[in-house]
C-alpha cells in the first residue's frame, strides 16, 4: 500500500469516531504532513480534543493536553530544573511539551508568558532552561483551541504570536444526519470501548510522507500564483479599492512558506502528484485567517477576515 493510501485510510479510520468534522480531520492531517501547527477556533463540544486524540492513538507516538489557565506558569509547560538532595545537583524535568502530539486546551486563558513559551518550543522545536537548551521530538504537532463564544477572562493571543501556527481553522455545528450519527455513536461507545484492530502509523511513515509532499510537482505559474496572493494581502491597492480600504496588514513570508507546503500536502492527501490552483484556493482561507489585519473600517462594515480573502482570490488571476 502506498503512503497516500496509508494516511487516505488514517482519515477514514478517524472518520469512523469523529462525525460530522471532515475539515478538521482533513487539516489535522495536513499539519501533520507539513510538519505545522494548527489553532481550531470551535464551540465546546465539537470533538477538537477527540480529534487529536483519536489520531495519537492511531500513529506512533504519545499524547498530551494541556490545559490552559489563568494560573499556569511556563515551567508547566516546559518542565524546570529540580534540586536532588542525595546528588546535590539539579535535574532538568521534562514537561509536557516532549510528548509528539500536544493538544494546548483553552490557549487563551493562560497569560502571554505562558502563550509565548509554548510558541517558542513550536517555533524553535527547543526548550531552554536555565541556559541550557533541550530539544523537542522530531515528530511533535501542538493543536490548540480557542472558544470563540466566551470572551471574559481571556487573554487573545498577538498577531505576531499567531503566525507561528500553520494553519488557523474554523469548525461549526454538525448537521442533523451527523448529529444523529454521533448519538448512535456515543450510546454505542458507552456500552464498551471499541477495540483497535489496525497497527499505529510509524513515525518513520510520517516522515516519509512528508518527503514526498515537499516532492509534489508545482508549476512555476502555481508558485506565482501563490506569490501574488501573498502579494495581494501586503499592497491591495494595487489589485481592488475595496481590498485596498480593508486591509491594514499582509501576510508575512511565512504565509507564503506555508501556503505552499499546504497546498501540496492537499493536493498529495487527494490522490494527485501536482499542485493545481484549486489546492492553493481551498487552504488560502486557513492559512491566511490569522495572519491578516483588518481596517477599522472593515470591522465597522462587518467584514470577516474570510470575506476578505474571498475577494483576495476572486481579484487575483488565476493561472
Amino acid at each position: 500500500m502506498s503512503l497516500q493510501a496509508t494516511l487516505l485510510d488514517l482519515k477514514n479510520q478517524l472518520s469512523e469516531s469523529i462525525i460530522g468534522q471532515s475539515h478538521l480531520l482533513d487539516r489535522l492531517l495536513i499539519s501533520l504532513l507539513a510538519d505545522g501547527h494548527l489553532l481550531v477556533e470551535g464551540a465546546p463540544g465539537l470533538a477538537k480534543t477527540k480529534a487529536i486524540k483519536e489520531l495519537a492513538s492511531n500513529i506512533e507516538g504519545d499524547f498530551q493536553r494541556i490545559q490552559f489557565t489563568p494560573d499556569l506558569l511556563p515551567a508547566d509547560i516546559t518542565g524546570s530544573d529540580i534540586y536532588r538532595p542525595e546528588t546535590g545537583n539539579f535535574e532538568f524535568r521534562k514537561g509536557p511539551i516532549f510528548h509528539n502530539l500536544v493538544l494546548a486546551d483553552e490557549i487563551n486563558r493562560a497569560p502571554a508568558k505562558v502563550q509565548s513559551a509554548l510558541l517558542e518550543a513550536m517555533a524553535e522545536r527547543q526548550v531552554t532552561v536555565s541556559g541550557r537548551s533541550y530539544p523537542l521530538n522530531g515528530l511533535f504537532m501542538v493543536m490548540a483551541t480557542q472558544n470563540p463564544i466566551e470572551q471574559e477572562g481571556t487573554y487573545p493571543l498577538p498577531e505576531a504570536q499567531l503566525d507561528r501556527f500553520l494553519l488557523h481553522v474554523r469548525i461549526d455545528y454538525p448537521d442533523s444526519e451527523s448529529e444523529l450519527s454521533i448519538l448512535r455513536l456515543a450510546r454505542h461507545e458507552a456500552a464498551g470501548p471499541k477495540v483497535k484492530e489496525a497497527q499505529p502509523l510509524e513515525q518513520e511513515a510520517i516522515f516519509q510522507a512528508r518527503k514526498e509532499v515537499l516532492d509534489v510537482y508545482m508549476a512555476d505559474s502555481v508558485e506565482q500564483y501563490i506569490v501574488q496572493i501573498i502579494m495581494a494581502t501586503r499592497f491591495p491597492e494595487k489589485y481592488d479599492a475595496k481590498l485596498a480600504e480593508w486591509l491594514e496588514y499582509g501576510g508575512s513570508p511565512r504565509a507564503t512558506i506555508a501556503l505552499d507546503r499546504c497546498a501540496r500536502a492537499h493536493a498529495w492527501l487527494n490522490g494527485k502528484d501536482f499542485v493545481a490552483p484549486e489546492d492553493v484556493q481551498a487552504m488560502a482561507f486557513d492559512v491566511l485567517r490569522h495572519r491578516l489585519i483588518t481596517s477599522f473600517k472593515a470591522e465597522a462594515e462587518g467584514v470577516s477576515t474570510d470575506k476578505v480573502i474571498a475577494r483576495l482570490l476572486e481579484q487575483v488571476p488565476v493561472p
